[in-house]
């Protein structure tokens, strides 16, 4: 962690899942300064004290509030943009809150950050930003055009993102949902057992954006190479581990939803830098000139044709188990029960 020594971090939504995973893995670090920003005074206290530390700095705001986020911004070093509404169903119905939160508010920060004289930016997006199909998506889409134009703006903030799969057990997954109705004895609720999704732990979401932190250039979406499972696998893994004998209440897909999620298309594929356990997608930086191109294209063919949930590394229930033992929440859930 030498690179933050002596640094102050911000992390925007930072009472969620994704701040948690990062307090944790710097508040041993020689990091000067961690700054919690975000909206919700019981999450900052029960956060101030969880952790009672001092590093800890909590700011109350919305990245929709400009001033709010200049307050808490200056004598920040790096940012971690993580504050978003990432509930399918909830922008779905309300998608003009997705909007003023997800782009708005990212555009927000980064003017803000820039202003500042912020080093360096990470936005956290999501695979249902590509080949998006839902308001959440899309709002998260617009968020990565926001931040993609932002980096061509400034020399001395460097802004780029990464995109990622299903975070199991974060705040409004579907594994912690499991858990609760198995122990309340209620069948569990499956949407569509062969849909897949993307399986990712905080730990390795942490380890994306720090990748991103260290290896990143201006406008890059950084992308892990994340296997995947299907819903029908994680629901048998999730009741196998918990020895849950109810029958699984079939529901179908809701508002919104994919079969599978795309964390690559296919013309992102056309340009991606292979780095081993990642993805690099370098920003388009051409700029409007368009004559230019006519008669110049792209010939060279993509040895990569979509990295999807579907044509990803598939695991199979033994595999799961595995991956969700791995988890603390999953552990002491299971030392609870016994």
């Amino acid at each position: 962690m030498s690179i933050f020594s002596g640094r102050t971090l911000m992390i925007t939504g930072g009472t969620g899942s994704f701040g948690k995973a990062v307090l944790d893995r710097f508040l041993d670090t020689d990091i000067k300064e961690i700054r919690i920003f975000s909206r919700d005074e019981k999450k900052q206290d029960d956060m101030r004290r969880y952790y009672n530390n001092s590093k800890i700095k909590f700011y109350i705001g919305n990245v929709r509030d400009m001033r709010s986020v200049q307050n808490a911004i200056h004598g920040v070093d790096y940012i971690f943009s993580a504050a978003a509404l990432k509930q399918v169903p909830s922008c779905e119905f309300f998608p003009m809150e997705a909007v003023r939160t997800n782009i708005d508010g990212t555009d927000n920060v980064l003017t803000a950050a820039i202003q500042e004289g912020v080093k360096k930016v990470i936005c956290l997006s999501t695979d249902k930003a590509a080949y998006p199909i839902n308001a959440m998506g899309i709002s998260k889409a617009m968020m990565e055009r926001v931040f993609v134009a932002k980096s061509r703006t400034t020399d001395s903030t460097m802004i780029c993102g990464t995109r990622y799969g299903n975070v199991m057990c974060s705040r409004g997954s579907v594994i912690p949902l499991f858990v609760e109705q198995i122990r309340a004895g209620k069948p569990i609720t499956v949407t569509d057992p062969e849909m897949t999704r993307f399986l990712m732990s905080l730990d390795e979401a942490v380890d994306l954006v720090m990748f991103a932190f260290e290896h990143g250039q201006a406008g890059d979406i950084m992308v892990q190479k994340a296997p995947a499972c299907t819903i029908g696998t994680l629901a048998q893994a999730v009741r196998e581990l918990f020895h849950d004998k109810n029958d699984i209440h079939y529901i179908g897909i809701r508002h919104g939803e994919k079969k599978y999620e795309t964390l690559l298309t296919k013309e992102e594929c056309l340009h991606a830098y292979d780095m081993g356990n990642f993805y690099r997608v370098p920003a388009d930086n051409r700029d409007l000139n368009y004559e230019q191109y006519f008669e110049q294209g792209h010939t060279e063919k993509s040895r990569l044709d979509e990295f999807t949930s579907d044509n990803t590394k598939r695991l199979d229930t033994e595999q799961v188990k595995e991956k969700l033992l791995s988890l603390q929440y999953i552990r002491e859930k299971l030392l609870y029960q016994q």
